[in-house]
């Protein structure tokens, strides 16, 4: 088999993490959404994530002053949107009205959840050690909420430049775990 060499600049399209998401904030009662797709699972219970916030995101500031955030998972049919929200700063736009995105109250954080999303996981920042350096926070889901009529459902990945898979088919191998 032959290999090719790659830039390493597209190393990241092969590494993508799970589903593209929604992080939504709140700065004095006023709402923001990002899209983001770097994120990672660190532990279990607690369930622990890792994820990246640019510091030349609006929501990086946010997420250091408050220390708080949901991450709202979207599927299929929001795909349009996701992008849409990926492509614009919440410095200068009101994205929640400009996209039509319904929000309601988070039970024990102030950053609202997505009502459309298949699931919503409301966080606390709990480490900040490598924000400064590498835009990694460290989050603790202290409530997740899905919508349990929705039996499979399909989400977002990102491959990079513009190009998105759903999630396919779905294979049970054996496994000591359960």
């Amino acid at each position: 088999m032959t290999k090719k060499s790659i830039s390493l600049s597209q190393v990241y399209r092969l590494l993508e993490p799970g589903p593209v998401v929604m992080v939504t904030t709140s700065l004095k009662n006023k709402p923001n959404v990002m899209t983001m797709s770097w994120h990672m699972m660190i532990d279990f219970e607690p369930p622990i994530l890792g994820c990246v916030v640019s510091n030349r995101n609006f929501t990086f500031n946010i997420l250091k002053k408050t220390k708080e955030c949901v991450i709202n998972i979207p599927t299929r049919e929001l795909a349009a949107k996701v992008v849409k929200v990926g492509n614009t700063s919440g410095r200068s736009v009101d994205k929640f009205e400009k996209f039509h995105l319904s929000q309601e109250p988070a039970l024990k954080v102030k950053a609202p959840l997505l009502s459309d999303c298949y699931a919503n996981l409301e966080c606390r920042v709990i480490d900040m050690k490598m924000s400064a350096k590498y835009n990694i926070f460290i989050l603790e889901v202290i409530k997740a909420w899905i919508r349990p009529a929705e039996k499979r459902p399909r989400m977002i990945h990102h491959c990079g430049k513009g190009v998105f898979v759903l999630d396919g088919d779905v294979i049970k191998l054996p496994s000591k775990k359960k």
